[in-house]
């Protein structure tokens, strides 16, 4: 994993908009409706080599496929497991159970929408089980195709898979007689999604909303220490299933979930952050762009990473259409890294994915590219400013 050493680097999340053809075949397919293969695949392919090029042209300088082939973050584990069928509606979140117009607003828009929604995800019914590794090996190969065919070359590059934890929160358990069974096989299964991108030679991200959403989700009306208990869990799930991958090859991304809300029953960071602090990871990635969580960079202080770990910092938000000045970027990151210690170990990013599930984005398109553009003006900035270059 590199570190910012010149000059602070910049990257984002992972998800990246879908063009509109590519969007509404995954909207298709995730409805159960027949699609051409290799109508999809052709419209994948070429979402890819676009994507590559957009970032370059933004200046993300370590990037990666956008989940263009993906319906969304998560949901495309069904694709790749035994197990899972039928579906089941989420709970809704707790923070929208305190502003009922809130809620009323969020439920008309969200049912207006043409997207693959994450709260409608399949159930597990049978043993979870990895069908082969195929499917994420074609997935890396159409990303290093599409970075050959472009010829650009990005600082690093990375491919994102889920935790252990988001499936389990996300797709019911129906089948096994205990949560950690549950786990132990997810854990197993995804095991070999994450061998299996860093063996094609990508970075591997974790996505872990889990560890931060599902207390305001999941475990909205159970106690603190139970919720506690599952970050708990699912890191030591998380750390079995990379035994075999350095942790210099890995970086975990927490969020308090990619949707605009009051966030008012967001776990404090500081609640969690001596657990996450167990996982075997090189960097951790957080939102402080976030209104809510803006202060929490604060933490680090207080709670310093280990020496050889990185902090990836939110620093534009995903979920509006304001373009972030570069100058407020730079001003975000310099307050981090003066937190840090040290700018080398501080990589720029958004707070989260812009299109999580095909279609759920709320940022238009030319804006991200802005959005993303700024950022990387605010990295030249800060780097300045902090003597880097």
């Amino acid at each position: 994993m590199r570190r910012s050493e010149e000059r602070i680097l910049t990257t984002h999340t992972g998800s990246l908009p879908r063009p509109a053809e590519l969007t509404r075949l995954h909207i298709r397919r995730a409805r159960g409706e027949s699609i051409d293969p290799a109508e999809f695949d052709r419209l994948g392919k070429e979402a890819l080599r676009w994507i590559v090029t957009k970032q370059a042209e933004a200046g993300v300088d370590i990037a990666n496929n956008g989940e263009q082939q993906r319906e969304g973050f998560f949901l495309h584990i069904r694709h790749r497991m035994s197990g899972f069928g039928g579906s089941w509606q989420r709970r809704t979140r707790a923070d929208a159970l305190r502003y009922p117009v809130f809620r009323r607003i969020m439920e008309e828009q969200l049912a207006a929408r043409q997207a693959v929604s994450n709260m409608g995800p399949p159930k597990a019914i049978g043993p979870v089980r990895y069908l082969g590794r195929e499917a994420v090996e074609a997935e890396c190969a159409d990303f290093r195709a599409a970075l050959t065919d472009t010829g650009v070359e990005f600082v690093e590059a990375f491919v994102t898979a889920p935790s252990p934890g988001i499936i389990a929160g996300a797709m019911k358990n129906e089948h096994y007689p205990t949560e950690a069974a549950y786990l132990a096989d997810l854990g197993a299964a995804l095991r070999e999604e994450y061998e299996a991108i860093v063996d094609a030679g990508f970075l591997l991200q974790l996505d872990c909303p889990d560890l931060a959403l599902e207390r305001h989700l999941s475990y909205q009306d159970r106690p603190l220490s139970d919720f506690l208990g599952f970050v708990e869990r699912v890191v030591a799930t998380i750390n079995a299933a990379l035994v075999n991958i350095p942790r210099e090859q890995v970086r975990l991304h927490v969020c308090w979930g990619n949707y605009e809300g009051p966030h008012d029953c967001d776990v404090p960071l500081s609640d969690i952050l001596p657990i996450l602090y167990q996982a075997k990871v090189g960097a951790f990635f957080l939102p402080f762009a976030n209104p809510r969580h803006a202060h929490e960079y604060k933490l680090f202080g207080k709670m310093p990473l280990a020496e050889d770990q990185i902090l990836v910092a939110g620093v534009i938000d995903s979920l509006t259409n304001f373009v972030e000045h570069p100058e407020a970027v730079a001003d975000r990151l310099e307050r981090i890294a003066q937190i840090i210690g040290d700018p080398h170990r501080v990589i720029a990013g958004t707070d989260c994915g812009f299109d999580t599930s095909a279609g759920m984005g709320r940022v238009v398109e030319d804006v991200v590219w802005a959005k993303l553009k700024a950022m990387a003006e605010g990295a030249r900035l800060a780097s300045h400013r902090l003597g880097m270059r």
